[in-house]
């Protein structure tokens, strides 16, 4: 499950969602993968010190391990879920369905309340690169 889930609100571009994924199994979970019809492709992502002292986002290649009866937070300056490129705006109030798949092949969703949110300023370190102080969250090209 996922406790206080939300997503930034952004009027195109690139947005995420956080919260804190909770595991009350007694065996290890891993979220592999998530989508939503608010995005047309969403990444895990994960967010490191560079070798320039920076910090920057990188997709979470082997995905998000909750331990069982634990927890994984989901912040901004941490782990995300990305939602790379908007099908519509995203905007304050609004709810969000995120549908995880766990590395089992099941499926659980969330539904996630859109708030205003100014933080964070990882640059995204992948084919694309972005900075999450814009608020309109285009690339930066």
């Amino acid at each position: 499950s996922i406790t206080d889930p939300w997503v930034k609100s952004a009027e195109s571009g690139m947005s995420a969602a956080f919260g804190t994924l909770v595991n009350d199994g007694d065996q290890d979970v891993t979220v592999v993968s998530a989508t939503s019809a608010a995005t047309t492709t969403m990444e895990l992502h994960e967010t490191l010190m560079s070798e320039s002292g920076e910090m920057v986002m990188q997709p979470k290649e082997d995905g998000f391990t909750v331990p069982a009866g634990g927890s994984l937070e989901l912040a901004p300056g941490g782990n995300h879920l990305m939602f790379m490129d908007l099908t519509a705006p995203l905007l304050p109030g609004e709810d969000v369905t995120i549908t995880l798949t766990l590395a089992d092949g099941s499926t659980t969703d969330v539904v996630a309340t859109v708030k205003d949110f100014d933080g964070a300023n990882e640059e995204y370190q992948g084919d694309m690169e972005m900075d999450m102080d814009e608020t309109d969250m285009s690339e930066n090209q």
